[in-house]
């Protein structure tokens, strides 16, 4: 969820949800006193209107005594001049915060509540209002009351007015705890919505952001090992992603460089190592010849071309060091170019058979494409592919009988190449590594067996490059077949 929305939404619950509750709670709870009040006081019809409407509620409170009095005006007028029945019912309506006037004529006759003149003063004239309302009438002074009036005659026909005044200040406990109460609820429903606003925007924000800042530290610190766990469903989200994706790279890059490092390291050791062997026996021979142990033809000859062949060797080691630095920074020069495969091929086992025949190593050649059949390829890395190959091959003989079988497939859309041999093959659980950057399956280092350990990776790199793939299938004690794939050059027919 965006933060925009969020916000939205927490705007909408701190206006609306606050205002939904408060309502509900206040006519709940005013629906209760309301209850309460009819109960205590036989107030019929009491709603919650009633209950915060003080003048309201306190003009109901005398309902049922104003209507007495009617029905007693009705039959015995005269009652109401009686001390005894004012007085009982001027107590009755003590209970309700209210007491009873009774003027006769001009003259006060009952006055069974406050001396106060000012309220006596203002009592409305007989006739001014009509005695079947029951409608109270407010008067503003230091009293507030609320009266009620009812106008009758005597039997002597003297003017007599009952009033009902009812204290507005003395209002009901009902009332005031009906207030309060709202007053209440409302506080504790917008501190619980704060509350959880609150919890919701810190679980959401702040937890998130400080996952940042530890992560941060951490990597300030250079430790990058650790991740964040934070789920992408906002623009918080989101950037806890990208920095853990920044994390993440960073530590791969930090991996890599440990691993150049130590793939450097392996590597000068490596060409150091195989230097060594070449150029002690290069020194050997030629101390030999200074000294005059070579003292016939045949023995110079011979130191000679040892010189020569680990001279030889020594390019070769450099060559391949030179090779590697292109390949680690992808600078290998490559000259693609239209081959045909039973041309190019036939070329390179004529060149090589001289050199295996040498070694006293047989060679056989078997080439399954058509004879119009062209591939793109640069010849020269092309080349290099085989030789190292062939090389890894003759490296590893080691039965009386030697062979290596070349053959050429055409599978579809490329050329299948397959270089089998009889050596000694490669146990298993290295098979998969022999295409990884100096390694090696013989630990141990001798002229024999010497090598960078990059060879099989420089061959990998440049099937590669030409869109093809390099794999291997081998038995211990029985022998290795290197396969690739280049793809086959087709024509596009113009439309």
């Amino acid at each position: 969820m965006k933060i925009k929305t969020k916000l939205i939404i927490a705007f909408c619950i701190i206006i609306f949800v606050p205002i939904l509750l408060a309502t509900a709670t206040v006519v709940g709870f005013c629906n209760f006193q309301a209850h309460a009040i009819e109960e205590t006081y036989g107030i019929k019809n009491t709603d919650a209107y009633s209950v915060i409407n003080s003048v309201q509620l306190l003009n109901r409170y005398t309902v049922a005594d104003f209507q007495k009095i009617q029905k007693k005006i009705q039959k015995t007028p005269d009652e109401l001049v009686n001390m005894t029945y004012l007085q009982e019912l001027n107590e009755e309506l003590k209970q309700k915060y209210s007491y009873l006037i009774i003027r006769r004529g001009s003259q006060l006759y009952y006055n069974g509540g406050s001396d106060n003149q000012i309220v006596v003063d203002s009592l409305p004239d007989y006739g001014s209002t009509g005695s079947e309302a029951g409608v109270g009438t407010y008067i503003d002074s230091d009293d507030e009351i609320l009266v009620k009036q009812v106008d009758f005659k005597l039997t002597t026909g003297e003017e007599t007015t009952a009033f009902i005044i009812t204290s507005l200040k003395e209002t009901v406990p009902e009332v005031r705890q009906t207030i309060v109460g709202g007053i209440i609820s409302i506080v504790i429903i917008l501190l619980l919505t704060a509350f959880m606003m609150i919890i919701w925007i810190y679980r959401s924000m702040i937890t998130p952001i400080k996952k940042l800042q530890v992560a941060a530290e951490n990597i300030k610190e250079g430790n990058l090992d650790f991740s964040m766990d934070v789920k992408a469903d906002d623009e918080i989200g989101e950037l806890c992603v990208t920095f853990e994706e920044m994390r993440q790279r960073l530590k791969d890059n930090a991996e890599e460089k440990l691993n150049n490092e130590r793939e450097n390291k392996a590597l000068i050791s490596n060409i150091a190592h195989d230097l060594k062997t070449p150029i002690t026996a290069v020194k050997g021979y030629a101390e030999g010849i200074m000294d005059g142990v070579a003292n016939t033809p045949e023995k110079l000859d011979k130191y000679i071309r040892t010189i020569y062949n680990k001279a030889n060797e020594m390019d070769t080691l450099i060559n391949e060091l030179t090779l590697y630095s292109k390949i680690d920074t992808n600078r290998i020069p490559y000259d693609f170019a239209k081959i045909n495969v039973c041309e190019y091929f036939k070329d390179c086992v004529e060149e090589i058979g001289l050199d295996l025949e040498a070694k006293g190593i047989g060679l056989s050649y078997f080439n399954y494409a058509t004879a119009d059949t062209m591939i793109i390829a640069d010849p020269e890395q092309l080349r290099r592919v085989i030789n190292n190959i062939i090389g890894n091959s003759v490296k590893y003989m080691n039965k009386t009988e030697k062979f290596i079988n070349i053959r050429i497939k055409d599978v579809g859309d490329f050329i299948q190449v397959e270089i089998e041999d009889n050596g000694r093959g490669i146990a298993q659980k290295d098979l998969p590594y022999i295409f990884d950057r100096f390694y090696r399956t013989d630990a141990s280092r001798n002229s024999a067996t010497g090598g960078s350990g990059i060879g099989l990776s420089i061959v990998k790199k440049i099937i590669e490059d030409h869109g093809g793939k390099i794999w291997a299938t081998s038995k211990e004690n029985s022998g290795t077949t290197m396969y690739f794939v280049i793809r086959k050059y087709q024509e596009v027919a113009n439309e």
